[in-house]
Parts: structure tokens; sequence; C-alpha cells
């Protein structure tokens, strides 16, 4: 799971760079680095949740 969310804080990045590279309307350009932004966001909770240390059963 670490690996994955490091891995998709990566493509977020990677996707908000393209997008500001590549789009030329503002438009198309907002809502792929939102998209980017989320991504990374995924990534994030990600990589927290595998460093978490797990809690006992409550019983």
């Amino acid at each position: 799971m670490r690996f994955v969310g490091f891995l998709l804080m990566l493509s977020g990045w990677l996707l908000v760079l393209a997008a500001v590279v590549l789009l030329g309307s503002a438009g198309a350009r907002g809502a792929f680095v939102f998209a980017g932004v989320a991504v990374e966001a995924l990534g994030l909770v990600l990589v927290f949740r595998s460093h978490l240390i797990p809690r006992e059963d409550k019983r």
C-alpha cells in the first residue's frame, strides 16, 4: 500500500505538470489540475494509512 501511495502521489504531480504545459484553455487546465490534486490526495491518504499503527480489537 505504501508503494502504491507514493506512485499515486507521483502520478498526480505529473498530471498537474502535463496539464499546465499541454492544455491551453483555462477550464480544461483547471479540471486536470483538480484531478491531479485529487490523485495526489488519494496517494497521501494511502501513505498515511500504511504508516498507522494498527489498533487492537476492542472486545
